[in-house]
Order: C-alpha cells, then sequence, then structure tokens
C-alpha cells in the first residue's frame, strides 16, 4: 500500500527508546504510512535496537536513510529529501505517548492545512518535567508569537509538526541550526497565508538518553525567525490565516 504519511525519526543512539515509540505507532496509527529512521553512523545502537525486535514494529513500514549531514539538522533535511508521502510527520525517537494524535493531526492535514502543529500550550497540551531556562524561554517566545505576532497556533517552536507535500516540495529552508526549520517553515507558511492547523499533544523530558536540543547555541537563529514573525505581523499585514484545531479526545 502506498504510504498517506512519511513519518520521520532522527536517531542517535535511541536503542533504549526507539522499540517503545514504534510499538506506540504501530498500535495507534491506523494512517497508511513509512517510517524513515535517519541516522548518522552505522555503530548507532538504534538500528540493533530495531532489527533485534521486530515484534515492535509489526505492521509499520520501515526504511533506514543514512544521513547526508551531520546532527539534528542534517537528518531533518535527509529525511524531508527521502520522502515522498503527501504528508510528512518529524517525531521524536523518545515519544511513546503522543502516537494517539497522528491520525487526527493527518485529518487535519487532509482538510486543506498545510503545517499542524503539535501543541502544548493549547488547551489539552501539556509540558512536564522542562528544565527552567528552557521552560521560560519557550513559554515567552510561544506566548508572545501566538498573542502578538499572531502567528496561527499557540506552539510556534514544538519541531514535532506535519507538512504538506507543498511546504516541502515549494518552500526553501535556509536554517541550518537544529530544529530552527521548523518555526522557519512556520512563519513562511503563515506569511503566505496558507492553512495552519494544531492539536494538542503532550511534553515530558527525555527519561533515557540525551537531548540534542542546544537552547543558548540556537538562540540567535531562532530570533531571526521570531523576528520574521513580527515583521509579516505588523509591516506586511497579510490576510488573516484561520487556525484548525482538533479538539483533544
Amino acid at each position: 500500500m502506498t504510504p498517506e504519511l512519511d513519518i520521520v525519526i532522527p536517531v542517535y543512539n535511541e536503542g533504549r527508546n526507539i522499540a517503545a515509540t514504534l510499538g506506540a505507532l504501530s498500535r495507534a496509527v491506523t494512517t497508511p504510512a513509512r517510517v524513515l529512521i535517519c541516522y548518522d553512523h552505522a555503530d548507532d545502537d538504534t538500528l540493533p535496537a530495531i532489527r533485534d525486535n521486530p515484534q515492535a514494529h509489526a505492521g509499520l513500514a520501515l526504511d533506514f536513510v543514512r544521513n547526508a549531514g551531520r546532527g539534528a539538522h542534517g537528518a531533518i533535511m535527509t529525511g524531508f529529501a527521502a520522502s515522498t508521502a503527501p504528508f510528512v510527520l518529524m517525531y521524536a525517537a523518545d515519544d511513546d505517548y503522543n502516537a494517539i494524535i497522528v491520525d487526527r493531526m493527518v485529518a487535519l492535514a487532509k482538510d486543506g492545512c498545510d503545517i499542524v502543529c503539535a501543541s502544548r500550550f493549547m488547551p489539552g497540551g501539556s509540558m512536564t518535567g522542562c528544565p527552567l531556562l528552557k521552560a521560560v524561554l519557550v513559554r515567552g517566545a510561544n506566548f508572545t508569537l501566538h498573542h502578538l505576532a499572531r502567528l496561527p497556533t499557540h506552539d510556534a517552536s514544538n519541531g514535532f509538526r506535519m507538512f504538506s507535500r507543498r511546504v516541502i516540495d515549494r518552500i526553501a529552508v535556509e536554517s541550518d541550526q537544529g530544529f530552527c526549520y521548523s518555526i522557519e517553515l512556520l512563519v513562511k507558511v503563515h506569511r503566505l497565508s496558507w492553512p495552519v492547523g494544531e492539536v494538542p499533544s503532550q511534553w515530558i523530558e527525555r527519561r533515557e538518553g540525551k537531548s540534542r536540543f542546544r537552547v543558548l547555541r540556537w538562540l540567535p537563529a531562532y530570533l531571526r525567525w521570531y523576528g520574521y514573525a513580527f515583521a509579516t505581523t505588523f509591516l506586511r499585514r497579510p490576510p488573516s490565516t484561520v487556525t484548525r484545531t482538533a479538539a483533544p479526545n
């Protein structure tokens, strides 16, 4: 069956997490989907953890994709390049609790949304166990982007996001740092007045492995697109973008 959804999972030694994540996706996602495991090195412990636990991903189509560039950004761009489905979802290797919302994200994408945001800050969403500095920066940035810059989502910075084929094929990514691509594509879609949707999601500080999120290192790159969002609202004054929301179960 031809997949309607490509689920891109960047990995870096996620052997302790990946089986539970794939198991959750296998049980919860009914949309015909393919999972792209994007890795840097052949000795990454994620790969044997997948191969040695076929029961964990029974029913899921899986492809292993060697990254063209190093780091989180290289893995994401490799996943985009390898994707062919109408919709592409970026998904974390340690997320074994949000698979239940993937079909709702697909439904919004099929309804015309070019980006569907998994939102921690809309009703029904949550963020648990986040380090204080990161929590202050993330909450402050997202509050101002939604309420002042009028971005049509409560969670502009989350990398857990679904994109239409139109976004992947027609909007160039200029960022080269970490997960900055995500807010970049969002603010560009907003400037084009393409539809954006959101679904409440959960976020829990990882229990195993080391996060690759680097707040201070990536902050200047994020600030560029933060300013772009405000410039769109107050200088270009585009037509308002309708937010389509999937309510919590």
